[in-house]
């Protein structure tokens, strides 16, 4: 059986091969060490629960936990994260693709933020 830490281990070896994507070297806001990040922002992380934790557009995270494949992220009870979803037991033959989808939001927010930028 695959441990939920070899998995993300797994995550972390396809991921890291992607241009600039990065596992954080300090611990990023409580998320973790092990954080997979693009421009160093966060996009997943394995959770001290060994739950995968990905960040992506708010309606796609309401579409998820509406059809029970998860949960929000709560770093404070009661205080869920908008963005961020938990992704539910029995869907670890998801990660990869709910990580690259993540990956994915995180270039293109990144993209959006250099088209802010004033000359």
């Amino acid at each position: 059986m695959v441990t939920p830490r070899h998995r993300y281990a797994q995550l972390i070896a396809t991921l890291t091969s992607r241009p600039g994507v990065t596992v954080a070297a300090v611990r990023k806001r409580g998320l973790g060490s092990t954080a997979l990040c693009v421009d160093g922002r966060i996009f997943a992380v394995l959770s001290s629960s060994e739950q995968l934790v990905v960040r992506l557009a708010k309606e796609r995270v309401e579409a998820l936990v509406g059809a029970a494949r998860g949960s929000h992220f709560e770093p404070v009870h009661g205080q869920p994260m908008q963005e961020w979803f938990v992704a539910g037991p029995g869907q670890e033959k998801d990660w990869l693709s709910l990580a690259e989808e993540a990956l994915s939001v995180a270039k293109s927010r990144q993209e959006e933020r250099s088209h802010d930028v004033l000359p």
